[in-house]
């Protein structure tokens, strides 16, 4: 089996992720923010049937043209021409007039193109500016309280090392997500949320499949370094990845053709978030863990120096024979003075470890 480099191209798919994220913030921010949708924002939501006359969605939309703010979507059964009329309030207006005055012009606007007789009105919602921000909030606590879970999730399962990949897998799945819906100004909706904390079970799902087999490698190949053992796992669930990833996308795109309104703005975030998830599996995850490890490495063996009485340079120097002080220079990448300093150090170092194991064996003996 031939292994693939996966952490080779781990700080280029770092830095490219960074980029995508800043720019779908900038882009969001440039176009003034989130397209909000009713859930988030006040307005109205009306459920209509058209009757009698022929009444496509194009039409419909024709007879509120002059409605600031409208959005129109077709519910139901096919040709049952009913539709979802929604309508966001603008200013600071009581609630009340607001409702009354936009469902007045809504009727007149649609028995003027379809005839009275053929308006039918089977629901009338109205969402208030209170409950659509403390929907907002709930909706950023959930979904912090989720991180949250993961993270412990992980940390029990695995350790501290998997956790924070994990976790820094996710937290990318969601910016990119948010800044891919920000930038082309995709209505935010309950089934944005729904989509984006779905994509957040599926990425971590995808995680701790690599993450077992990379603890299962770990033990079966102790004597290999770290980062053969992460691409030696990650090729070895790649085919998995693929398959499910390419499954489920089969499902969600057949949403997306056939459905219509919130479902298939649905699909579209999920068709997004799984190529995403997949991507930050491989590409995020991975490098992160292996950071998190070289760095945990360097700290044990500073501070393993710092015990034994020896710095941290000459031990590197002490566990290979040095012949020349230019050789020890290429080994720190110091000058040749300070590898000269550092190869005595090393060798007071030796000395010191030498007497050391010589007591340890002197009382080993008298003890027998």
């Amino acid at each position: 089996m031939k292994v693939i480099q996966f952490l080779k191209y781990g700080k280029l798919t770092i830095i490219i992720s960074l980029l995508c994220i800043a720019g779908g913030i900038a882009a969001t921010i440039v176009q003034g923010g989130f397209n909000l949708g009713l859930d988030f924002q006040a307005g109205l939501s009306q459920q209509m049937r058209i009757e009698g006359a022929p009444a496509s969605i194009g039409s419909v939309r024709d007879a509120l043209q002059n409605i600031d703010g409208v959005q129109i979507q077709e519910t139901g059964a096919a040709g049952a021409q009913e539709y979802i009329i929604k309508v966001k309030q603008q200013g600071s207006g009581s609630d009340i007039t607001f409702q009354e005055d936009m469902r007045a012009q809504i009727f007149k606007a649609l028995e003027a193109a379809f005839g009275a007789q053929s308006v039918k009105e089977l629901q009338s919602e109205y969402v208030g500016p209170r409950f659509s921000s403390d929907l907002a909030s709930q909706t950023i606590l959930l979904t912090l309280f989720a991180l949250l879970l993961i993270l412990v999730y992980c940390w029990f399962r695995f350790k501290l090392g998997y956790a924070v990949a994990a976790i820094a897998a996710t937290i990318h799945d969601t910016l990119f997500m948010v800044g891919v819906i920000g930038a082309f100004q995709f209505e935010v909706s309950t089934a944005t949320v729904a989509a984006i904390l779905t994509i957040i079970g599926y990425s971590l799902n995808d995680t701790i499949v690599i993450f077992d087999r990379i603890r299962e490698n770990s033990a079966l190949l102790r004597e290999s370094p770290f980062p053969l053992i992460i691409n030696t796992s990650t090729t070895q669930s790649l085919s998995r990845t693929i398959i499910t990833s390419l499954t489920t996308l089969l499902a969600i795109v057949a949403l997306y053709i056939f459905g219509s309104g919130d479902v298939r703005q649905f699909a579209l975030n999920m068709i997004i978030g799984v190529v995403v998830g997949t991507y930050s599996s491989l590409f995020i995850a991975c490098p992160v863990l292996n950071g998190w490890k070289n760095t945990a490495e360097r700290r044990r063996r500073k501070k393993d120096a710092s015990k034994s009485g020896v710095s941290h340079e000459a031990r590197a120097i002490a566990e290979k024979p040095v012949q020349s002080v230019q050789e020890a220079a290429a080994a720190v990448e110091e000058t040749p003075q300070q590898s000269a300093a550092y190869a005595a150090e090393a060798d007071a170092g030796k000395q010191t470890l030498s007497r050391r194991m010589s007591r340890e064996e002197r009382k080993r003996k008298s003890r027998r």
